[in-house]
């Protein structure tokens, strides 16, 4: 386009002068991605390209504003484009997934092929010893422990919410209950052998049975309530990971969450309590002794598991609480069985009413 002026300047004058006027354009176009930000100060023709904030696009050039993509939707590389968001479960087809479910798999197989070798020895003194029929719901939950961290693998349906946490705090809760009243009924027959004790009407199997029972029992009901007021869920968490949705269940209320939780927690410290009481009585083979240390690597485990948990999201924090759950459960068993299981198989010797002694033996 041609500028005219004024008649007073020949042609090639003004030509001149076209030449030195400075176009009104200090700052280049703003491409796609980025919009236009006034410099202060300065001539509205004057700005800075700025790029889009977090989750925004501009898809036009010298874009004034940015577009804000949907809430499952995320910008490209370029912030020209939303695109969908990557999802996150602990899928049982990751490399993660894949261990953890082999672990809890072959894991739970140990327990039975323990209970196996037990019955094949049932009538022997180390099976005989403080209960065997406890021996053997022990060595039963401890293999279902093993297989509940089976139900944090895979896509969080609803189902799979309501399920989960429910079962792994009841099955615990039996384990530890059968702990709880071994030890009770190891402190129990050894305080029974003193003259005109009073707890020899307890030194019976049925004050075991009714410990075990008592206990879960507190425990189902916790969790009934818990399903009955404010159930588990599966969540779509859109906000916590940027450019990830995490499906997740939701526990629906915290507090039933960590009371479940603490009531395990109590239990243990209970069994811990008593097996400490009992740790240093006359026996050349006093489980309590055993059960002491399991339930310290059981308490550390769980007392390590929750600043962990806290500190997580996303699949991760679901692998964290499998592996707490299955490293407690392997504590149990290597503690409490692994020591019987030398006897029965390596030392058949050890493996008599006299080598043990002062132990209470079922009848």
């Amino acid at each position: 386009m041609r500028v005219t002026f004024p008649n007073l300047l020949s042609s090639k004058e003004q030509d001149v002068l076209v030449e030195h006027v400075p176009l009104s354009i200090c700052t280049n176009s703003c491409l796609p991605g980025f919009r236009k930000v006034t410099k202060q100060g300065e001539p509205v023709c004057c700005f800075l390209c700025v790029p889009c904030s977090a989750g925004e696009i501009s898809n036009q050039t010298d874009s004034i504003e940015c577009i804000k993509c949907p809430s499952e939707f995320w910008p490209d590389g370029t912030n020209q484009h939303c695109i969908l968001k990557t999802m996150e479960f602990l899928s049982s087809e990751d490399n993660l997934g894949i261990i953890l479910s082999v672990n809890g798999i072959v894991f739970s197989l140990i327990p039975s092929a323990i209970l196996g070798l037990f019955l094949h020895y049932r009538n022997t003194p180390v099976v005989k010893a403080n209960n065997r029929t406890i021996s053997y719901l022990l060595l039963l939950s401890l293999s279902l422990c093993f297989l509940t961290s089976l139900t944090f693998i895979g896509y969080p349906v609803r189902e799979k919410c309501l399920l989960r946490q429910v079962a792994f705090g009841i099955i615990f809760a039996l384990c530890v209950s059968c702990i709880l009243a071994k030890t009770m009924m190891v402190l129990i027959a050894f305080s029974a052998t003193k003259p005109n004790s009073a707890l020899k009407k307890f030194a019976g199997p049925r004050l075991s049975y009714m410990i075990i029972t008592v206990c879960t029992l507190i425990q189902v009901l916790l969790c009934v309530f818990w399903l009955a007021l404010a159930p588990p869920f599966t969540e779509r968490n859109n906000y916590s990971q940027l450019g990830t949705i995490i499906i997740e269940c939701n526990e629906g209320s915290p507090v039933a969450f960590w009371c479940m939780l603490a009531y395990l927690g109590l239990l243990a410290s209970i069994s811990l309590l008593v097996a400490f009481l009992a740790r240093k009585l006359p026996d050349s083979f006093n489980e309590a002794k055993f059960i002491t240390f399991s339930m310290v690597a059981f308490l550390s485990v769980w007392l390590s598991f929750i600043p962990a948990y806290l500190s997580t999201r996303g699949q991760y924090m679901v692998a964290m609480e499998i592996f707490a759950i299955q490293s407690s459960t392997s504590a149990l068993l290597l503690c409490i069985f692994f020591p019987k299981c030398y006897i029965i198989l390596i030392r058949p010797e050890m493996n008599t009413k006299q080598n043990l002694m002062g132990r209470a033996v079922d009848k």
